[in-house]
This record gives C-alpha cells, structure tokens and sequence, in this order.
C-alpha cells in the first residue's frame, strides 16, 4: 500500500539517502565538497528544522518533500521510482495546506526544472549562488 506520512525521527538515514541518490543524479555538476557538506546539513539542519512528509511504498520509504512555510525545501524520489506520480502526490498533498508555493532549482537541474514546469509552476527570479557555484532559478505556483 503507498501512503503520505509525516516523518519521523526514525526515517532520517532514509531520507538522507533519497536525497543522496536523486542528488546525485540530478545534481552531477555540483562540488563533491559542496554536496558532502550539504549531506552533513541534512542531517544536523535540513531535515530537523524543515516540515517533511514521506512517501511509503509497501513500508519503504521512496521519496520525500521537506517544507519551511511555503517554500519546498527539498522534494526527492529515489531514481528507479521517478516518473509515477510521487513528486506530483507530494507536491498536491502540500497545495491543501498552502495557496501558493516557492521553490529553489539550481538552473542545471534538468529532471527537477522538468518535474516543475509540467506542474506550473512559473519563474520568479535567477540568481548565482556562490556556496554551489551555480545559477539558482526561483519558481512560484498560485493555486
């Protein structure tokens, strides 16, 4: 059975692991200093201070959104299970608790600037982020 849960303290070597994976391979023109750095913040700040649901799949988590107020923190789904809805599920579970949503994309991010366009939503404003050394496009989606 596939379910949306709040997360829990137990899930978080799981979802740092998602995140690796799908980072990993949305993110192959990131420092490899830069993302073990980012993977110690997951741990000790991203994930404790964020607002996380988990997508299970028959008890086994498979993908995740991670909120600080409007703005998507992170959304991440393991490789193997892109392309079945999960994004789309986590992203519709969050719209019935906000009217509008914010989310950052690093402009070399194929598969998540995809994800983001097919669902609509719409540019806001690009920036060069110096911590990643990348250009960071940020969206917007109005209900």
């Amino acid at each position: 059975m596939n379910t949306i849960r709040k997360y829990k303290e137990k899930d978080l070597e799981n979802v740092v692991d998602i995140w690796y994976q799908s980072s990993t391979l949305a993110h192959p023109f990131l420092e490899p200093d830069f993302v073990k750095k980012v993977k110690k913040d997951m741990h000790e700040i991203y994930i404790p201070n964020s607002e996380t649901w988990v997508y299970e799949e028959e008890d086994k988590i498979v993908g995740f959104i991670g909120m600080i107020g409007n703005e998507i923190g992170g959304l991440f789904v393991l490789p193997d299970q892109h392309s079945k809805g999960i994004g789309t599920k986590l992203v519709n579970l969050i719209l019935e608790l906000h009217d509008e949503l914010e989310v950052e994309v690093f402009k070399k991010n194929k598969i998540g600037r995809a994800f983001y366009d097919k669902y609509g939503f719409e540019f806001m404003k690009e920036y060069f982020d110096e911590a990643s050394n990348n250009d960071v496009l940020r969206l917007k989606f109005k209900k």
